[in-house]
């Protein structure tokens, strides 16, 4: 995802570091290689703040529709959809209640984002054929599937502890038997999480983690490489603006959850249930049983909220690394 100028930059770097060492050693090419590492490091660790900051109050109503329990015959949904969940919310915690789990992800946003644009990078170099010469959509489609194996492994722990910060309120008023703690932020659900289930506990819904984030990152960053070059007639997207930038990503970020909705929707009743009393005893156990008890439409449940934060969000994080990027050389 980083435009072909910035490649084609870093090609002439590497042929004025090239002929600085008289030819192209294998400390050289290590050099420009832990440079670009760099760059992608900070550059994602930019992208992702500006992702969090623009799309945690989304993410907060898309969990707390999720995993709201199904209520007892005769009774309405604690949330009848995302602006009573806004509402609701706003009236008994305050504007703060949006950003409640905020912190989890904005301590871990820098790791997260620096691994998968780094990982990304890493692949693209692996995947071209020469230095600077553009990936095709393929090509992108493959190095974003690396970077989501990657991310999985902080992705789980991070979302689990984010999930059950969001989620408490929701499970806590109807008196459900998962997540009735009343945590105190981030630092208290890691140790009731550690006291019930260990280490392991933490990684409590690892597999649909990774089937969210493997094909989820392969649909996104092939769908932003294929609409900028869609965009500007061609392989070489250099030309475009932020602009065009803007509207690729917040397309690559639809493109993610359009992909693997329902995954998440199994990620997320898997991350707040019970350690002790499980409800679910695995992923297909979730799924079945949310098909089972509200249909098809249980599995887009926060399907709202999730696209209407993903387009701003995927669009500023995408800008934000782009012009980062591009600005480091």
């Amino acid at each position: 995802m980083e435009k072909d100028h910035v490649f084609v930059n870093q090609s002439y770097s590497m042929k004025a570091t090239f002929g600085r060492c008289c030819e192209p050693t294998l400390s050289c090419v290590q050099n420009l290689q832990m440079g670009d590492v760099a760059k992608d490091l900070t550059a994602g660790t930019v992208g992702g703040a500006a992702q969090l900051v623009v799309g945690h109050p989304f993410d907060t109503i898309k969990v707390k529709l999720q995993s709201q329990p199904t209520p007892l015959p005769g009774q309405p949904l604690k949330y009848s959809g995302a602006v009573d969940a806004v509402k609701q919310t706003i009236a008994a915690e305050g504007p703060r209640g949006l950003y409640k789990g905020m912190g989890a992800p904005l301590a871990t946003v820098a790791a997260f984002n620096a691994v998968l644009f780094s990982v990304r990078g890493q692949m693209e170099a692996l995947l071209r054929s020469q230095p600077g010469a553009p990936l095709t959509v393929n090509q992108q489609i493959v190095a974003g599937a690396g970077a989501g194996v990657a991310v999985s492994f902080l992705a789980c722990p991070t979302e689990l502890i984010k999930c059950r910060l969001q989620a408490q309120s929701a499970l806590a008023d109807v008196g459900a038997a998962g997540v009735v703690v009343k945590y105190g932020g981030p630092v208290d659900v890691a140790r009731h999480v550690l006291q019930s289930a260990g280490v392991k506990g933490l990684f409590k819904g690892l597999v649909p983690t990774m089937a969210r984030e493997i094909p989820g990152n392969a649909a996104m960053f092939g769908a932003y490489e294929a609409i900028k070059q869609f965009l500007a007639g061609g392989q070489d997207t250099s030309g475009l603006g932020r602009g065009s930038l803007i509207v690729a990503g917040g397309l690559a970020g639809a493109s993610f959850w359009a992909f693997v909705y329902p995954t998440d929707v199994v990620k997320s009743v898997i991350q707040v249930d019970d350690y002790k009393n499980p409800k679910f005893s695995g992923s297909i156990n979730a799924f079945r049983k949310i098909l089972a008890a509200e249909g098809v439409k249980g599995l887009y449940k926060g399907f709202g909220p999730a696209m209407a934060r993903s387009v701003p969000a995927n669009a500023a994080c995408f800008l934000a690394y782009e012009v980062t990027r591009s600005s480091l050389g």
